[in-house]
């Protein structure tokens, strides 16, 4: 059994002060005795004023979050799936961008979002990610963590199912899944696709999320989940408050589905349409 905590946020404004309570949320993951530590999406500053972000969206090098997870990680000897942070990149555009730290606090991975938020909700929210963000164009996963092979996504992608198949196909014991919902959203689909995920891809699912009223208006969904291949929540912390918590990943619980529903085995490639 490998033990993970999971952090829900409440991120705001402050690249500092977020800085601090990750740092915080690391060294409490550590002492509950977790292996893992899962972050959200956008951990180190949700602010969706960009001309008012920009003045805090710098390089990784410069990055205050980046530098104090990677700092508390290797004083604390625990794993960090640092759910995904606004970098700037050399272009002057910036990514959508997930970190994995080791306990040595070096970055092991790096996946850039590659599906790029641009709804507009019956509720009245327009979200244009693609206005600044570039998306990613690679998938990624990597091996040897406390959970297996980890395979990085990041909120909206949770909606492509392509890239979850893909993530199966590279035999991912788990996947990430860093989120900041929209409570519309939400509300209509969190858990279902969450499940859905899961089950496509024979994998365990680890989806630490944003929740609550936040600086700049905006409010999140919550309820940062844990679940099974088999499609059963193991955890849900709910939709009222910020927090950490821990989960249990079972590697066995992995196998004896995969060997009960050999979906991923059973595979074929669909044929082209012949439709006119």
């Amino acid at each position: 059994m490998t033990r993970v905590a999971l952090l829900q946020m409440t991120s705001g404004i402050d690249p500092a002060a977020n800085a601090r309570a990750l740092s915080s949320a690391v060294r409490e993951a550590a002492e509950g005795g977790a292996q893992m530590l899962f972050t959200p999406e956008m951990s180190g500053l949700l602010d969706r004023d960009r001309a008012r972000a920009a003045g805090s969206i710098v390089s990784e090098v410069e990055n205050p979050s980046l530098a104090a997870v990677r700092e508390a990680a290797s004083k604390a000897g625990i794993w960090v799936a640092l759910g995904s942070l606004a970098i700037a990149r050399e272009d002057g555009r910036w990514a959508n961008r997930s970190f994995v730290i080791d306990p040595a606090g070096e970055i092991a991975a790096r996946y850039d979002k590659i599906h790029m938020f641009d709804v507009t909700l019956a509720s009245g929210e327009t979200w244009r990610e693609s206005a600044a963000y570039v998306p990613g164009e690679q998938v990624v996963t990597i091996a040897g963590t406390p959970v297996g092979r980890l395979g990085l996504t990041v909120c909206y992608d949770i909606r492509f199912p392509g890239l979850f198949e893909e993530l199966g196909r590279l035999s991912c014991d788990a996947i990430a899944i860093p989120a900041a919902f929209t409570v519309p959203t939400g509300n209509a689909h969190w858990h279902l696709m969450q499940r859905a995920r899961a089950v496509e891809a024979s994998a365990w699912v680890v989806s630490a999320a944003q929740v609550g009223e936040h600086a700049d208006g905006r409010r999140t969904y919550g309820h940062s989940l844990v679940v099974d291949p088999w499609g059963d929540v193991r955890l849900d912390m709910g939709g009222d408050a910020a927090g950490l918590a821990f989960a249990e990943i079972d590697p066995a619980r992995t196998a004896e589905v995969r060997a009960q529903l050999p979906s991923l085995a059973n595979r074929r490639d669909i044929p082209t349409s012949g439709a006119q």
